[in-house]
């Protein structure tokens, strides 16, 4: 058997990942037709047919999730080399990658990395931000060095520093139920539109987060805009109760929570994975989180 190349397994993990040669091609920077001949070649090399062709969408033979499974190990470990090998030959990481979840309070997560870089001027920070289940799918497939979110999927390949806890509270417009608040339970919210957050992860978690069954709802992409239609009275729903501390104090909107329909408590951590290559800079950042919460 000749050897994969390094292209034709990222051309395969592409694929795979976007569903069609086209999208694969557009995340590569390459084109179509190199896209298809290394992946045709990758199955030739390794005597397998990895992909199932007969659909919409590209999808994985038996073989071909079990061989996917290892390039994608393979892959990560190479990016990681890629990056170790430049942290060192350049004394520090050009770049790190920080994904920012949907419920952390902007003040207190953005204002230490505001800090910390103001002195680290030749390491670029580049934010992100994603929900619901978005930030842990950036962080296991290597998209990113460190998020800030709730811990929903602890792992022993993840080292956490806890940072604060974000309560979450039901809200609605003063009037929009158009009936008395006390004692509501989920069956008496049922005929009313809630509003959700629309998860940022290519494969949505299975978890519903205080979704009620049967209801009618609306979808937006963050807590912004959430707020906003539940402000103009168009939907209820659960907010970080910082976004809507306000809102609350001067009545324009209501908290919903009683003895059937409660809040909760999450707690919010940086979060980052033990076998990832972590340069000075990234390492100095965790110290200081950790700092920070000693202190």
């Amino acid at each position: 058997m000749n050897e994969p190349t390094l292209l034709q397994l990222q051309c395969f993990e592409a694929l795979v990942a976007e569903g069609s040669f086209a999208a694969a091609a557009a995340r590569l920077n390459r084109t179509h037709p190199t896209v298809h001949a290394a992946v045709t070649a990758l199955e030739a090399q390794v005597g397998m047919i990895l992909l199932d062709r007969a659909g919409y969408r590209v999808s994985l033979t038996a073989e071909g999730a079990a061989f996917r499974s290892r390039v994608t190990v393979f892959l990560r470990q190479y990016e990681n080399l890629r990056r170790e090998a430049a942290q060192l030959a350049s004394g520090q990481e050009a770049e790190l990658r920080v994904v920012v979840g949907d419920l952390c309070p902007l003040r207190e997560t953005l204002g230490p990395l505001k800090r910390f870089f103001e002195t680290r001027t030749g390491t670029r920070l580049t934010l992100l931000f994603e929900a619901i289940s978005g930030p842990w799918e950036r962080l296991l497939n290597g998209d990113c060095d460190l998020i800030f979110h709730h811990l929903d999927r602890p792992s022993p390949a993840i080292e956490s520093i806890e940072l604060f806890d974000v309560k979450i509270v039901p809200v609605a417009a003063p009037g929009f139920l158009g009936r008395p608040l006390e004692e509501l339970t989920p069956d008496d919210l049922r005929p009313y539109v809630q509003c959700v957050i629309r998860d940022t992860s290519r494969q949505p978690s299975t978890v519903t987060y205080y979704l009620i069954e049967g209801a009618p709802s609306c979808t937006v992409p963050d807590q912004l805009m959430k707020r906003e239609l539940i402000l103009q009275g168009l939907a209820w729903g659960h907010m970080p109760a910082h976004l809507v501390a306000h809102d609350l104090r001067d009545n324009r909107l209501v908290s919903l929570e009683g003895r059937h329909l409660r809040g909760t408590t999450l707690k919010h951590y940086a979060a980052r994975r033990r076998d990832a290559a972590h340069g000075p800079v990234a390492q100095g950042l965790w110290m200081q989180l950790q700092a920070q919460q000693a202190g």
